[in-house]
């Protein structure tokens, strides 16, 4: 079914082609693509962008490199760019060591909803799976496979997505939880709270942060439960050098209510 929206994809990477390959090659096997893609470079080196001139010859949809200098960990401000670039009015943002599944974009499309923003599942595959996919550049998951955490969650099942929505993973504490690396927003949500908090530098937890200000501004979440799976490819975890003081941003943006950062998107629309 034809949405009467378009839909931006947002893919964030560093320096990990072989990942960001299977995840393009996710992008090959989706029923439904995205209007359009951006890939949110964090500051990579030649060999990702000879591979994103690759993919835009094999994906027939507008492909947009955003790119800037490495001067460390500075997520929230590629995605910001990338979200200023971005045509389309509803952001679906993943990560560039993901796989989605074949009903990824679809599944999104079909659960959009206005003033509200989404999580979605995150399914996680094991060492030696993540290797095997690396190796092979087979961007195909099967769900029973030794090495797919949780495949219960792996499952689509459309008909209970209305149960799990607004009782899921979405009250209390929880309200704040979100995985940056599968989740979804009208991009004029985006800009009413000026995006991605810049003043976050190195891993965490700008995404929270970020759906903090969604939340305080009126923005409901919405848990898209048995839909839009994502696979994520193992890796060693980031450092956290800069943990604490992000940590102390966020907590701030929760306690007094922040619908708005300083340092944000508006400087590149």
């Amino acid at each position: 079914m034809k949405t009467n929206f378009k839909t931006s994809l947002i893919i964030a990477t560093y320096n990990w082609p072989e990942a960001l390959t299977l995840t393009l090659n996710s992008v090959l096997l989706q029923k439904e693509l995205p209007d359009e893609i951006l890939i949110a470079d964090d500051g990579s080196k030649e060999e990702t962008r000879v591979l994103i001139e690759e993919y835009k010859r094999r994906i027939k949809v507008p492909f947009i490199h955003v790119w800037h200098e490495d001067k460390g960990f500075r997520l929230a401000e590629i995605r910001n760019k990338a979200i200023a670039k971005a045509t389309g009015d509803y952001i679906v943002q993943i990560d560039g060591d993901v796989i989605m599944h074949p009903y990824f974009i679809k599944d999104h499309n079909r659960f959009a909803k206005r003033n509200t923003f989404v999580r979605a599942s995150r399914i996680y595959l094991d060492t030696e799976l993540s290797k095997k996919k690396l190796d092979t550049k087979d961007a195909s998951i099967n769900i029973f496979a030794k090495g797919v955490s949780n495949f219960f969650s792996s499952f689509r099942f459309p008909l209970v997505w209305k149960y799990f929505e607004k009782n899921y993973k979405v009250n209390g504490d929880e309200r704040w939880e979100i995985h940056g690396c599968n989740m979804a927003f009208w991009r004029a949500d985006a800009i009413k709270v000026n995006g991605y908090n810049e003043s976050f530098y190195g891993w965490g937890p700008e995404d929270k942060e970020f759906v903090a200000r969604l939340l305080n501004s009126g923005v409901e979440k919405r848990f898209l439960k048995l839909g839009g799976v994502i696979f994520h490819i193992d890796h060693p975890i980031n450092e956290k050098e800069f943990l604490g003081e992000n940590l102390a941003v966020f907590e701030s943006t929760k306690t007094d209510g922040v619908k708005f950062c300083e340092k944000g998107i508006n400087k590149y629309l």
